[in-house]
């Protein structure tokens, strides 16, 4: 059997962590789907910028995005939003079949909004108007103040996809925020079943910054416990996560919502590409795998995965190697809040910088629209 499918019987959904129109309109997202079980795709700035500025499938929309006078963030959309809605589409089946479980595509609100919860809020209602689909889902960043627009959101029944998280606490966080949307919505009256959300919880990234830490340190006494420390930390961080999910969507408060209609945040694990070539190209697919949680994985990882994925429940395997895993950095010297926080920092940069080039070139390229 595909490996991918497999994952599928196992409990697993794969979305892919890309988008560009020649993979829509060539016919290839659709063989993703039906041979390999793909089930929902996200996006995120650096993702669309790769799109539309490295592939010409788009030039003949930007002339024509030219020639009608549009701005740069108005033709950044309507690229954008074309394809999303597309991919919605093809989607659907997987939506209708699966009850509403699958079958989403992400798109993400401004990055620059990432601090500001009201902002967020207008953006994703906004977005969500446009897209016009009941399978999407908005990606907030999970910054603090990101916590209250996921609260915002989900009362609202906009579903919401609450990314760029590194930190077990603010998992817990983002997963209350999302059971006090549900409770408000349901205090006003309103329907709970039909609203979705998953929580991402990046993983490679945690341990290239991680792991260059573990490197430096230069305590002989504590360097070799440092070492063996490499590459562990993304995935402890995911089972421990994957532990708080069971225990916040179970027991009587929340089985409450349940009977209501009510469906789970899943975990969705994110930057699944293997940044460090000493380690497995799959290692943050093998690793992670466990019943109702999705893993969201590029092209590259997605053939590497077809071709030599081994299959398994490893998501509850050594959870409490995993604890101590967590304690020996603080042993070591690591703080991994603070590890945690720059990465966010970072994440949200990350995705500013190929934003705003993408809207520069667009903008440049719109002022010289081609003749007819």
């Amino acid at each position: 059997m595909n490996p991918l499918r497999r994952l599928q019987s196992l409990g697993q959904s794969i979305w892919l962590d890309d988008i560009h129109r020649g993979l829509l309109t060539g016919g290839g997202f659709r063989r993703l789907i039906e041979e390999d079980g793909i089930s929902g795709v996200t996006s995120n700035p650096a993702i669309l910028r790769k799109a539309i500025l490295d592939h010409d499938d788009y030039d003949a929309a930007i002339e024509q995005l030219a020639r009608e006078g549009s701005d740069a963030r108005a033709a950044y959309e309507a690229l954008v939003l074309e394809d999303l809605r597309q991919a919605a589409d093809l989607l659907r089946p997987v939506y209708e079949t699966s009850g509403g479980r699958d079958g989403y595509v992400s798109m993400e609100v401004s990055p620059h909004l990432a601090h500001d919860s009201e902002a967020t809020v207008i953006a994703a209602r906004r977005l969500w108007g446009l897209l016009d689909r009941p399978n999407v889902m908005i990606k907030v960043p999970a910054t603090r103040e990101g916590l209250p627009a996921i609260r915002s959101l989900i009362c609202e029944g906009i579903n919401v996809n609450a990314t760029l998280l590194f930190s077990l606490a603010r998992y817990r966080e983002v997963a209350q925020a999302f059971i006090d949307g549900l409770q408000d919505r349901q205090r006003l009256g309103k329907p709970l079943d039909g609203v979705a959300s998953v929580a991402s919880f990046f993983m490679s990234r945690i341990d290239v910054l991680v792991d260059r830490l573990l490197e430096s340190v230069r305590d002989e006494s504590l360097r070799r416990r440092a070492l063996a420390l490499r590459g562990k930390t993304a995935i402890a961080s995911g089972k421990i996560a994957y532990q708080e999910y069971k225990a916040r969507f179970s027991g009587p408060g929340w089985e409450a919502l349940e009977g209501a209609g009510a469906r789970s945040q899943r975990l969705l694990w994110a930057s699944t590409s293997t940044k460090n070539p000493a380690y497995s190209d799959v290692l943050y697919v093998d690793a992670l795998i466990g019943p109702d949680t999705v893993n969201t994985v590029p092209l590259k990882t997605l053939a590497a995965y077809r071709d030599h994925g081994r299959p398994a429940l490893r998501l509850e395997q050594d959870v409490d190697a995993a604890r101590a895993q967590l304690q020996e950095l603080a042993a070591v010297g690591i703080d991994l809040d603070s590890v945690t926080e720059q990465l966010l920092r970072e994440g949200i940069d990350k995705f500013i910088q190929p934003f705003d080039e993408l809207l520069a070139t667009l903008a440049q390229r719109l002022e010289t629209p081609a003749p007819l």
